[in-house]
């Protein structure tokens, strides 16, 4: 639609700005539609003209190989996983058992029979039994006694804090004051 139309067909000025304002306003939306579904189009023709040349079985083999190295990934990934949760459990054995020293007690293991167990904390606590028979000084046999020693409390005529401290470790080391 164009003025000079509106016009001629006998329309004053005031009454074709009115109609093509009107115009303009369902108009506007359709063209910016169209110009994005254009811009659109030229987007998918500048990614066609790119892909052609594109070795499709070359790149669908890509795919093979990178999905069968994502394959041996994740499998090395639970081999780790394993074997960590394994030597955790070995050494929480080892601890529960106070052991003293982990690397010495598991270099005695045979860790690779111990991982191909089924039932591997049973067997875990068999070999360390085994070991606390034949090599004894790897594992603490006593608990270490606590020494507690029983304060007689703040002593009234001590003036200062700091006499009351020296005081205190006085008792607790057995001497007496000077």
């Amino acid at each position: 639609m164009k003025k000079e139309e509106l016009m001629a067909k006998g329309l004053n000025q005031e009454q074709t700005e009115y109609v093509m304002s009107e115009h303009d306003k369902e108009m506007n939306p359709l063209r910016m539609e169209m110009n994005q579904y254009k811009s659109q189009l030229e987007d998918a023709k500048k990614d066609l003209e790119a892909m052609k040349g594109v070795d499709v079985g070359g790149l669908q083999v890509k795919i093979q190989d990178l999905t069968g190295k994502l394959t041996a990934k994740d499998g090395e990934i639970a081999q780790l996983k394993a074997d960590y949760a394994f030597e955790t459990a070995v050494k929480d054995a080892i601890r529960k058992a106070s052991g003293r020293s982990e690397k010495a007690i598991m270099a005695l293991m045979d860790m690779d029979t111990l991982k191909g167990s089924k039932n591997q904390a049973a067997d875990i606590q068999k070999a360390i039994e085994a070991l606390k028979k034949e090599n004894d000084y790897l594992f603490q046999s006593a608990a270490v006694p606590r020494v507690v020693s029983a304060t007689p409390g703040i002593n009234n005529d001590a003036q200062t804090k700091r006499e009351q401290a020296n005081e205190a470790l006085r008792s607790l080391f057995g001497k007496e004051q000077r």
